[in-house]
C-alpha cells in the first residue's frame, strides 16, 4: 500500500461511524482515510432491513461502489481521491484526501487477553500494524464506540470520537431564543426609536449596533418592573423593528383555559398563536409545559380560529427500559402507549369544573377527532397542508430524520418541535448531535421561525426537586 501525503493524517474508520453517517468518508477534509477488511464485512451483514441503520450501510455501499467503479488494482493500492465524488455532494466540497482499502495482510500482536477473532480487536490490530509500518503518518482510530475507544487507550492507540455530525461544541451554547437587556436599554436607545400601532400590536425600530447580534424572532426583556417583553420581528444591519408581546399571564387572555406561569410560556404562547411563524422549537427539562403549551395553542388555533384542518402529533417510539414487544391494532392504537403525553394533557385542556361526566366525555371526543396520532415509519411521502403537526420528544431524532419530516409540510401547515436534550435514549446520539440541536442552529437565522428555551418547571415542587438535583 503506497500512502500519499505523508504530512496528513490517516484516519482509520470504525464500522458504526459508517453506519452513523454515510457521508463520514468525505467529512475529512484534505485527511486520508482507510477502512479495514473487517469492517467491510461487517457492513455487508448489516445492509439487510428497513431500519436507519440498514439503510446507511446501503448508501455507504453506494458510495464506495461508486469510488472503485473502473479503476485498476494499482490505484485502488494508491488509494482512491474523494475529490471524485465528494465534490459533487453537498458540503462535501473540503473531501481532498484518499480512501485505502485494507488489501494485504496486516496483523500485530495483540496481548492475550485481546483474540484478534473479535472485530474490535482485529481493527485495533490493523490500527497498531499501521503505525508500525508507517511511523511518519499519524494514524488515529475514529468510533463512536466508547469501549473501542478505552482499549485504543490501553493500547496507547490514537482514537477519537467522530465530530463531525456534532452541530455545535458545547450545548451550552446552543441559542436560547431570549436576550435580557442592558437595564439602561431606553436610555441608550430611546432617543432614536421610532414607535407605531398596527392591527391593534406596538411596534418599535431601534437603530443600534446591538442589532447585529440579534436573530428573527428572539425574545428580548427588560428585568425591571416596567416588565418589557418584545419580539424581534425583522434586524437588517444595524435596524431592527421590535413587537410588543401579548400577555397571556392573566385568566382573562388564557388560551384554552391555559395561562403563562412564567415569562419563557409567555413567550412561547405568543410565537404558537402566531400563523406567520411556521416553525417553532420548544426545549426544556421536564415539566416546564411544553407539550401542554403546543396543544393549548393548537386546539385554539384549529377549533377556535379555524387556521388548521387537525393537530397530528408523533414521535420517535424509542423505549426508556426494555421493549415490551409488538402492539395490537391499527396504527393510531399502536401510537397510543406512546402518547401518554398527549393524553395527560389532552385530560387537563378537556376538564372543566362544574360539568358532568357525560359533558366531560363529549368534550373529550370532540377533541380526539380534531388530534390525530401518527407514527414515524410512514411520513416519507406525505404532504400535511393546512395540519398543526407536533413532534414531540424530537430530541431521539437524528438531523436526517427531521428533515424527512420538516420536509412534509405543505402550505398552512405549522410544525412545533419539543424536546429535553438531557433525555436522549437513541444510541449513537448525544445533545450536540440530536437532530433537535441540529434544527434549532439551523433555523435561527429564518424569519419564519422561533425558538424558546423554557427554564422554569411548572409541574410540582417534586418534579422540580427531582430535576435539580438527580
Amino acid at each position: 500500500m503506497n500512502i500519499k501525503f505523508i504530512g496528513k493524517k490517516l484516519f482509520v474508520l470504525d464500522t458504526n461511524v459508517l453506519m452513523h453517517d454515510p457521508a463520514s468518508i468525505f467529512r475529512f477534509q484534505e485527511h486520508n482515510i482507510f477502512i479495514p477488511m473487517v469492517v467491510l464485512e461487517e457492513l455487508d451483514h448489516a445492509k439487510k432491513g428497513l431500519s436507519d441503520v440498514s439503510r446507511n450501510v446501503r448508501q455507504v455501499s453506494r458510495f464506495l461502489d461508486e469510488l472503485i467503479r473502473d479503476v485498476d488494482q494499482q490505484r485502488i493500492n494508491e488509494g482512491l481521491p474523494l475529490s471524485r465524488i465528494g465534490n459533487n455532494l453537498s458540503n462535501e466540497e473540503n473531501a481532498q484526501g484518499r480512501l485505502f482499502f485494507q488489501t494485504h495482510q496486516l496483523s500485530h500482536l495483540l496481548p492475550p487477553d485481546l483474540p484478534g477473532q473479535i472485530a474490535d480487536n482485529s481493527i485495533l490490530s490493523i490500527v497498531l500494524a499501521l503505525s508500525k509500518e508507517f511511523p511518519d503518518v499519524q494514524v488515529i482510530l475514529v468510533s463512536k464506540d466508547i469501549n473501542m475507544r478505552i482499549k485504543a487507550a490501553a493500547l496507547q492507540i490514537n482514537a477519537e470520537d467522530y465530530h463531525n455530525d456534532q452541530t455545535i461544541d458545547d450545548i451550552d451554547l446552543l441559542y436560547s431564543g431570549t436576550l435580557q437587556l442592558e437595564d439602561d436599554f431606553w436610555e441608550q436607545h430611546g432617543s432614536g426609536m421610532e414607535s407605531w400601532l398596527e392591527n391593534g400590536q406596538t411596534y418599535y425600530r431601534i437603530h443600534s449596533p446591538i442589532v447585529k447580534d440579534w436573530f428573527p424572532n428572539q425574545y428580548l426583556y427588560l428585568n425591571q418592573e416596567s416588565g418589557f417583553e418584545a419580539l424581534v420581528k425583522s434586524c437588517e444591519g444595524e435596524t431592527a423593528v421590535l413587537q410588543l408581546l401579548q400577555d397571556f399571564r392573566s385568566k382573562s387572555h388564557s388560551v384554552w383555559g391555559v395561562s403563562a406561569k412564567n415569562r419563557e410560556q409567555n413567550f412561547a404562547l405568543n410565537v404558537l398563536l402566531d400563523p406567520n411563524i411556521d416553525f417553532v422549537t420548544l426545549l426544556g427539562s421536564a415539566g416546564t409545559g411544553k407539550t401542554l403549551l403546543a396543544l393549548a395553542a393548537g386546539l385554539s388555533l384549529t377549533l377556535e380560529q379555524k387556521l388548521y384542518q387537525e393537530i397530528i402529533m408523533t414521535r420517535e417510539t424509542m423505549p426508556v427500559g426494555e421493549d415490551i414487544g409488538f402492539l395490537p391494532g391499527t396504527e393510531e392504537e399502536k401510537m397510543v402507549p406512546w402518547m401518554g403525553a398527549l393524553m395527560d394533557n389532552l385530560e387537563v385542556l378537556g376538564s372543566r369544573s362544574g360539568v358532568s361526566d357525560w359533558e366531560q366525555n363529549a368534550s373529550h371526543n370532540i377533541l380526539m377527532n380534531r388530534v390525530k396520532i401518527r407514527s414515524l415509519n410512514f411520513m416519507r411521502g406525505r404532504t400535511f397542508l393546512n395540519r398543526y403537526l407536533i413532534i414531540d420528544e424530537a430530541q431521539n431524532l437524528t438531523p436526517k430524520q427531521l428533515k424527512t419530516l420538516i420536509t412534509r409540510a405543505g402550505p398552512g401547515t405549522k410544525i412545533i418541535c419539543i424536546g429535553n436534550l438531557a433525555q436522549i435514549d437513541t444510541p449513537y446520539l448525544t445533545a450536540t448531535s440530536s437532530g433537535l440541536t441540529y434544527v434549532v442552529d439551523r433555523f435561527k437565522h429564518w424569519e419564519n421561525s422561533a425558538h424558546i428555551t423554557l427554564r422554569r418547571g411548572e409541574r410540582s415542587r417534586l418534579a422540580d426537586f427531582a430535576s435539580d438535583n438527580l
